[in-house]
């Protein structure tokens, strides 16, 4: 299961960013989380970066985000 797929079916909204077609938002995303692997996921001043869905899990929850 992907992010936008896990994200989508708990209720969760989120903007997508391609930023393969977006230089300015692939900069960003470098200068938001010091690398260049997606997903890379931004809730307000937390960041995760190159994860997998229980990696997501774990960071939702640590940081009490929900839908």
């Amino acid at each position: 299961m992907d992010a936008k797929e896990y994200l989508t079916d708990r209720g969760y909204q989120f903007t997508e960013i391609d930023v393969g077609q977006d230089r300015i938002a692939y900069e960003e995303m470098k200068e938001l989380s010091d690398q260049t692997y997606v997903p890379t996921l931004v809730a307000g001043d937390e960041v995760l970066a190159n994860f997998d869905t229980a990696q997501l899990e774990k960071f939702l929850r640590a940081h009490d985000i929900v839908p």
